[in-house]
């Protein structure tokens, strides 16, 4: 009957301006796809290249090299007989688009460039290309010479247009085309496309995925059809995990579904048969009267291919799935371990290091990582040959194989205690306890010496030994041997993880690992370069309140029975002296307010775009039960202060996995001055004259 077709869709875990790598994972998903029977193939966006390459956009290389590997992909004879649809950028008229190229048995078929760009959160495409603006519009391309010479085509359809098949017609959505609100499968599908395809790099944010879900479900829901969702996975060399869930929808329901989170290289799980008939009586039935088109015609490319054989009716077809989401506490635990095993293995380290302090901050970071050796040792478990491959040569063993996560944390990762003066036994055992339950090589060092040792270089220069307020010295002394403990630290967590394994006779050195929370961040409650500053940070895009819950979760779902003291102490820096051998330094009361009233402030800040005005005016109805106007003000107001005279930390902080949207993070999420007028006096004085009609 010829109305059966089978499509595959895949996340692949690319890597910015690995061309040879890129290719490899490329190839390997078309013949995975060929192998299950599909007659057409979607993959990533930008994937030739990596959707991560940034200003290397610019470079008149990184289009070259793009064509160079699109020649290899057509040369290969597993790109034969399937229809091909790769992404990477395309200089047409000497303007740089985000493309996506379509191409079967050695003939490029159709250059499809974006048409609605994404620039809003951690995405900058306007910076790097522009978008096709003529819709419904298909010209004329020039080939490069490298690929006249092998297809025999010297100009091939660029533009707007669609792939007519012999029994079915497919239109492409480009990423950011799906979330817009004139999405190009509105019209597609009135003119009478009958498969969407979307390719992606969509990031990791959590409570995201049931977003992405919905808006395809969505897009077949209205008028029927079949969507097809790509995605990148992993961290292509930055902040992000771009983080699969790659699917097929038709009608409105789910029939395939990637993971979200895993360690493959190349999935290509997502490969479905489906009726092109279903397509059909849906739009038959609920459509007819809405199918008349008032535009111009999409141009239909025309191709001497089927997706579809003439024998099918014994064919069987995928039927929906439940779509069962994580929680934001498996979230935590699968996405930013994810992407430390990237790091650590394109890294070429032997490790990480982490200060543990036994707080829930560098907890939370240890039970990640821990989190990562579980997966490693499912995964190999499972068969991935790639990830015992990388094991084996971060831990320079070629005969290694992981049976245990604790047994592979002690490879791999180093944690230690830097006790001062002003520590105290509690958080010391704290976090022996835990790196005894994950299985980290712990060493307990302490700082005293140095710190005495640079109080006397001070000390030697100008005559004076400043003295803790504790001790009856000012607050500016206070602070300044607050400080030189939390710096020292890190001069010996960087000593450390490039010299340990060294005095162990063993080679390489660790990647050091931050602490850093986004409430944190966002008021400036850390230290210029202390132990927050290291070479990434997993934590550093995720809140307290879900660092508790998530440690919670690590609790009952590792048996790591040491966290439930470090959950119920109150979070100190443990930097002043301590009262009859007890901490009285507390985070929250250093701070002036609770992380949870910080995680309602960092959201009015950057989600709902609020200055001090219009935070204090929202803040007044939503806690109006807790606080009076007054104290309202008075917060916010702190607030504002701390967050403007500590803006300037945010320029050298670590880079952190990105997991929440009002994230802080000065590199391009959340773009800001760094010297602030902080007496904020215009605004403070709106706020004020509030106050004083209210009460």
């Amino acid at each position: 009957m010829g109305r059966k077709v089978t499509l595959a869709t895949c996340s692949l875990n690319q890597w910015a301006l690995d061309f040879e790598g890129n290719l490899t994972r490329i190839l390997k998903s078309i013949e995975i796809a060929k192998q299950r029977g599909a007659k057409y193939r979607l993959g990533p966006e930008l994937e030739i290249c990596g959707y991560g390459c940034a200003d290397h956009f610019y470079e008149s290389d990184t289009l070259l090299h793009c064509f160079q590997v699109l020649k290899s992909l057509m040369e290969s004879p597993l790109t034969q007989d399937i229809i091909c649809d790769v992404g990477m950028p395309v200089m047409h008229h000497n303007v740089r688009y985000n493309c996506r190229v379509i191409f079967l048995n050695k003939k490029i078929l159709l250059i499809r460039p974006k048409m609605l760009l994404a620039n809003y959160g951690n995405n900058r495409e306007f910076r790097w290309f522009s978008p096709w603006s003529r819709p419904r519009y298909v010209e004329e391309y020039f080939l490069p010479r490298m690929i006249q010479d092998l297809t025999g085509q010297t100009t091939v359809p660029f533009g707007d247009g669609v792939l007519s098949t012999k029994d079915t017609c497919l239109g492409s959505e480009i990423c950011a085309e799906l979330w817009n609100p004139r999405s190009p499968h509105v019209d597609m599908g009135l003119d009478g496309i009958e498969i969407f395809t979307n390719s992606s790099a969509s990031y990791h944010e959590l409570r995201k995925a049931d977003h992405r879900v919905n808006l395809i479900k969505s897009a077949t829901t209205k008028s029927g059809g079949i969507y097809l969702f790509a995605n990148q996975k992993g961290c292509d060399g930055d902040r992000l995990y771009y983080d699969g869930c790659a699917m097929i929808a038709i009608n409105g329901d789910i029939v395939a579904r990637g993971a979200q989170f895993s360690l493959e290289d190349v999935e290509v799980v997502v490969t479905a048969t489906l009726d092109l008939e279903d397509v059909r009586s849906y739009r038959g039935e609920r459509c007819h009267p809405h199918m008349e088109y008032e535009h111009k015609p999409y141009t239909r490319i025309k191709t001497d291919f089927s997706l579809s054989d003439c024998d099918d009716r014994c064919l069987p077809t995928h039927q929906p799935v439940e779509w069962i989401f994580h929680t934001p506490e498996e979230e935590i635990s699968l996405g930013p371990a994810c992407w430390l095993w990237d790091y650590l293995r394109r890294s070429g380290q032997a490790g990480f290091l982490l200060p543990l302090s036994g707080g829930v901050d560098s907890s939370s970071t240890a039970c990640i990582v821990y989190s990562m050796c579980v997966q490693i040792c499912q995964a190999i478990k499972d068969g991935n040959s790639q990830v015992l491959e990388d094991v084996q040569r971060v831990v320079n063993d070629s005969s290694y194989r992981p049976e245990d996560p604790r047994e592979l944390c002690g490879h791999l990762f180093t944690t230690c205690y830097m006790a001062s003066e002003n520590s105290s036994e509690d958080t010391r055992n704290r976090a022996k306890d835990l790196a005894a339950q994950i299985g980290s090589n712990h060493l307990n060092i302490n700082i005293d010496m140095a710190v005495k040792g640079m109080l006397g270089i001070f000390s030697m220069v100008t005559g004076k030994w400043p003295q803790f307020c504790a001790n009856g010295g000012s607050a500016r002394e206070n602070l300044a041997l607050q400080n030189v403990q939390a710096r020292i630290r890190m001069i010996l967590a960087y000593l450390f993880a490039q010299l340990c394994l060294w005095a162990q006779g063993k080679p390489g050195g660790l990647l050091v690992l931050g602490s850093a929370n986004v409430d944190e961040s966002l008021t400036g409650y850390f230290t210029k370069y202390d132990c927050s500053s290291a070479d990434i940070n997993p934590i550093g895009g995720v809140s307290k309140m879900d660092l508790k819950c998530f440690l919670q979760y690590c609790v009952k779902s590792f048996q790591l029975t040491a966290l439930i003291g470090i959950l119920d102490a109150p979070p100190t820096a443990e930097l002043e002296p301590l009262t009859d051998g007890k901490v009285v330094q507390t985070d929250e009361a250093d701070m002036g307010m609770t992380y949870s009233e910080l995680s309602v402030i960092g959201r009015l800040r950057k989600i709902s775009k609020c200055g001090p005005y219009s935070m204090f005016c929202k803040l007044i109805h939503s806690w109006k039960e807790t606080f009076s106007p007054s104290q309202v003000a008075t917060k916010v107001k702190h607030f504002f202060r701390m967050y403007s005279i500590n803006r300037h930390k945010m320029t050298t902080v670590t880079p952190s996995y990105h997991a929440e949207n009002y994230s802080p993070d000065d590199n391009r999420f959340d773009l800001r001055p760094f010297l602030y007028n902080t007496q904020w006096a215009w605004q403070f004085r709106c706020i004020d004259n509030e106050v004083a009609m209210m009460e």
